[in-house]
């Protein structure tokens, strides 16, 4: 790695995106992966993707091994200007309001029910067809 890396911005970074020159952005560092496309045992695809954003959650998602991280001081350019990034979209749901009150409370409760019962439901229509089934047959035979 360089003693005095170079700090680039987020949108210096982001143009770098295509099979041809391709920075990714992990743990605030920037990484020229182009040469290294056509290695990746993920293909070449996943890391595209990873381009124009801080791909740190992606990255440590997969769990990489220790010689993949090793692997990676090779293609080190700089660091990111964390001040240039753009702020974290939250993927998480929006939180339900409580506009309907107690009524919100029972309806999750025979949603529980119903998921206990159905799957019983099922099996014993299941077990009375089966004992329908063996009485019809011997009746017959």
């Amino acid at each position: 790695m360089a003693s005095n890396p170079k700090t680039l911005t987020f949108e210096e970074v982001a143009k770098h995106n295509n099979k041809k020159d391709c920075w990714i952005i992990i743990n605030g560092k920037v990484y020229d992966i182009t040469p290294f496309l056509d290695e990746h045992p993920g293909g070449d695809e996943v890391l595209l993707t990873s381009t124009g954003k801080d791909a740190t959650i992606d990255f440590e998602d997969v769990g990489h091994s220790d010689s993949a991280i090793e692997m990676m001081e090779k293609y080190f350019i700089g660091k990111v200007d964390t001040s240039t990034l753009p702020p974290k979209v939250s993927h998480s749901l929006p939180q339900p309001t409580q506009t309907h009150g107690a009524g919100n409370q029972s309806s999750g409760f025979v949603v529980k029910i119903l998921q206990f019962l159905l799957p019983l439901l099922i099996l014993g229509l299941a077990f009375a067809l089966q004992y329908y089934g063996q009485k019809k047959h011997a009746s017959t035979s």
